[in-house]
């Protein structure tokens, strides 16, 4: 079990999905969590009370990250909370929106630029200054960043840029000891990815993996933990798929 006692950590989407079953998991190895969500309170307060009933320490913040000033709230509240130390970020908020080139809307384009890319930058920005040696940014890219997968071109390229972040922020972040990387999941059975409902989704889902199952948001989460943690203190600017052999 990866140790994370003492440490702090804040994981962005994190009242469902993916998010949610990461910071189940920083909690359950130590770690205060600061569970972010945006539009659903009832179920981050879930998240929390899970994490407190199982003896762990968690707190709920919230911030639109598709607003501009979104980054930067979210930023000032977990400094409140940790006061100068956060030791994990996981940026994994995200959205996504199913479009051809020709059905793609400015205004889809620019939000779904806004939440995946500009709030994870932003973040990184705000952060920095109580983030210190030992610290870990885990970002979420995406199997569609290196693969055609359905009809998600902008979607795609907004994880494209995620990739190229993470070798950026992982350059400019190293002297300091902070570790950058990113998970790159393949399909996972979410609320993202309903398609996987259908005996269609199903089938095109497990034709295109090698291990023949749905991924669950923990097989996502152990990676991001393993990232977070000690164990990977020599691994910084690294993607790691997480997406079962998908498009071999």
């Amino acid at each position: 079990m990866t140790n994370l006692a003492g440490k702090t950590a804040l994981v962005t989407g994190a009242s469902r999905g993916i998010g949610r079953a990461t910071a189940l998991l920083l909690a359950k190895a130590g770690a205060q969590v600061l569970v972010h969500y945006s539009s659903s309170p009832a179920e981050a307060d879930v998240v929390v009370a899970e994490i407190r009933k199982a003896g762990g320490r968690a707190e709920k913040v919230v911030a639109d990250l598709s607003k501009p000033d979104g980054p930067h709230q979210l930023a000032k509240q977990a400094r409140d909370i940790v006061g100068g130390r956060l030791d994990i970020l996981v940026a994994n908020a995200g959205i996504s929106k199913a479009a051809t080139i020709e059905d793609t809307t400015i205004e889809d384009f620019d939000r779904l630029f806004a939440v995946n890319v500009r709030a994870p930058f932003f973040l990184v920005q705000q952060l920095r200054p109580v983030m210190s040696t030992d610290s870990s940014v885990v970002l979420v890219s995406s199997l569609a960043a290196h693969a055609s997968v359905g009809s998600l071109p902008a979607y795609a390229a907004t994880k494209g840029a995620i990739d190229t972040l993470v070798k950026h922020f992982a350059a400019a972040l190293g002297p300091d000891g902070i570790r950058v990387n990113a998970v790159a999941p393949g399909v996972v059975e979410t609320d993202m990815s309903s398609f996987t409902k259908s005996d269609g989704g199903r089938d095109y889902t497990l034709g295109m993996q090698a291990l023949k199952r749905l991924a669950q948001p923990d097989d996502i989460a152990s990676a991001v933990a393993f990232l977070a943690s000690d164990d990977a203190r020599w691994i910084t600017g690294e993607i790691l798929r997480v997406d079962g052999g998908s498009k071999l």
